[in-house]
């Protein structure tokens, strides 16, 4: 009942809006192509004075450009777009330069906050040097627009907390710091600054654009009363909102970020943390925040041209299921190249099959039949559930990750390969895969064409070494025709005897009967 009287009460109050909407409502342009100006803006010469807050009076230029006059500070920035569902405005520098107005570039008491620089907004300090050839490889600390034309001097952009040992052994001057501006500004790597505004508080309507009528004292009362009722008897929607809050959050911190090289050893604290090392790369176990952990692999730099790269991040990007890891972020800066995971605690199913303690570690196998599925949930959506197949062709246990409640989630996508839904035969170049793992067809055009259902090899290995306690590959074997898993099947088979022997003692045939 509260909520029927809650709304009918907002119905009334809109109505009355509309019929009392004056010239402040009205919008107005410069130019046939410029953003629309209406409250909370006001644009000058254009609409009453008593319209728009305080710091939101806007004027034209001869240009049609539109300028951002009464921001609390001495730069004067254009506007290109406001967005007033999502009170987003951007602007840009009339010479296309930010770090010529960083200086005064303080928010501090604006009505207006960065937005869209999460984890970003960093201290700077910057430096004019003599220009020399040799120093040209640091052109990703070089601030280009503040440079001069005739090439004498150059001047460089420094996180305050870096060793002023990076800087060109050349003479140096400092010329001023800055604190929290968004790295890709003072780097000016973006034309374009988003700002964003909260509704100021209400006071004298009038003078805000507003009507009297509405927001009076008796009326405020009247809302604020029909607001306790709404939220009093709807506790249960209010904790909905609450949870749909922070599931936005946490969505904002795993969409890929790019990141810079000194955003990761902040991450990980330099590096400190190394979970796992392999042949392409080190995993380093880091924190965006006290809630989220994640995993950072920094990639050799000597393996690859770097295709597994933006195989990784262009494949990651479009992938969104519960069996398939989530890529949070990347790096490419110079020859750094570095990928951000979700952390996993139980790291990989490798750890409960293979290790030296896998038989105390035994995950049982209703748990084992869970993780299989999942597996196959997961390859299935990637070979249906996108715009294009996404071929992943090196399924194995290292491959496989889990979470603290055990649910699976398929990795590294650095050799995975896209190819219409349309297409049966795969072309090739070179193999992809792990040795053990890898269809004959793959790495050798002797048994034919490859087909798109050749990963599932992968798969059916991974699940006999589930079965079998053992990997289907013996790298380190010095006879290479005994590494094979299949053939330590086949052989005892085709002398007839049993195979029971072949599985270690906690997966012994009468177990398997029973499950």
């Amino acid at each position: 009942m509260g909520k029927s009287y809650f709304f009918l009460f907002v119905l009334f109050i809109l109505h009355h809006v509309q019929g009392q909407h004056d010239e402040c409502a009205v919008s107005r342009r410069c130019g046939s192509h410029g953003p629309a100006i209406r409250f909370p803006f006001r644009l000058k010469d254009c609409h009453p004075d008593h319209c728009g807050f305080t710091g939101f009076h806007l004027s034209c230029f001869d240009t049609h450009d539109t300028v951002l006059l009464e921001l609390p500070i001495s730069v004067k920035l254009f506007v290109k777009k406001i967005d007033y569902k999502s009170q987003e405005i951007q602007v840009y520098h009339p010479d296309h330069c930010f770090p010529k107005g960083i200086r005064q570039l303080d928010l501090s008491s604006s009505p207006f906050q960065f937005t869209g620089y999460r984890f970003n907004l960093r201290d700077f300090a910057f430096f004019n040097c003599s220009y020399t050839k040799e120093e040209e490889h640091r052109v990703g600390m070089a601030v280009s627009c503040l440079n001069d034309p005739t090439y004498s001097h150059q001047v460089y952009a420094l996180f305050t907390d870096d060793d002023i040992n990076v800087l060109p052994t050349v003479p140096c001057r400092k010329m001023y710091s800055v604190t929290s501006i968004p790295y890709r500004i003072a780097y000016n790597f973006d034309d374009v600054l988003h700002l964003n505004w909260s509704r100021p508080a209400c006071r004298k309507c009038e003078l805000e654009g507003m009507n009297c009528a509405i927001l009076g004292p008796t009326l405020l009362l009247l809302l604020a009363f029909a607001l306790y009722l709404f939220y009093s008897n709807d506790k249960a929607e209010k904790e909905y909102r609450k949870k749909i809050e922070n599931f936005l959050d946490d969505y904002r911190s795993y969409k890929p970020t790019r990141y810079l090289y000194a955003d990761l050893k902040r991450i990980t604290n330099h590096f400190t943390e190394k979970l796992d090392e392999g042949a392409y790369g080190t995993m380093f176990r880091g924190k965006l925040s006290n809630e989220i952990n994640v995993a950072v692999k920094i990639l050799n730099s000597s393996k690859g041209n770097g295709e597994e790269f933006i195989n990784e991040v262009g494949i990651m990007d479009r992938i969104h299921h519960v069996n398939v890891v989530c890529l949070v972020g990347f790096c490419a800066e110079g020859f750094r190249r570095a990928l951000v995971y979700e952390f996993f605690s139980n790291y990989s199913t490798e750890k409960f099959i293979f290790s030296e303690n896998s038989k105390s570690n035994f995950l049982g196998w209703e748990r084992l039949h869970d993780i299989s599925l999942g597996v196959a949930k997961g390859i299935e959506y990637l070979r249906q559930g996108c715009d294009q197949r996404i071929l992943h062709f090196d399924i194995k246990h290292h491959n496989v990750l889990l979470d603290q409640n055990f649910i699976q989630k398929i990795s590294d996508f650095g050799l995975a390969k896209l190819c219409s839904k349309d297409q049966s035969a795969v072309s090739m170049t070179t193999g992809r895969g792990t040795m053990g793992y890898i269809a004959p067809e793959v790495f050798s055009r002797n048994f034919g064409t490859v087909s798109y259902k050749a990963y599932v090899y992968s798969f059916e290995m991974l699940l006999l070494e589930i079965v079998g306690g053992r990997r289907s590959v013996d790298i380190t074997s010095e006879n290479t025709s005994q590494v094979y898993f299949l053939e330590w099947i086949y052989n005892p088979l085709r002398t007839k005897r049993r195979v029971e022997s072949f599985f270690r003692g906690r997966w012994r045939h009468e177990n398997c009967k029973k499950n």
